[in-house]
């Protein structure tokens, strides 16, 4: 089976991939107002790789800070 025949199988209508001369995919272009969850899917999914690291707070501790807040007004 050619790769063109598994991306035309695969395809979605509003999403389109811009490739260069040798035909690689390099972006991708989404239609936000047929696809806007795919969209959101894909950014959360960004967004949370981009956090893995960072150091995590404990509900108890979440909590506190937002008690504290709502006193503070």
């Amino acid at each position: 089976m050619s790769s063109s025949s598994v991306s035309e199988r695969r395809k979605i209508k509003g999403v389109d991939f811009v490739v260069d001369e040798d035909g690689e995919k390099k972006a991708v272009l989404i239609d936000l107002k047929r696809n806007r969850t795919l969209w959101e899917d894909f950014y959360d999914t960004v967004l949370a790789n981009e956090r893995a690291d960072e150091p995590r707070e404990t509900l108890e501790e979440v909590t506190t800070v937002r008690l504290r807040m709502r006193l503070a007004r």
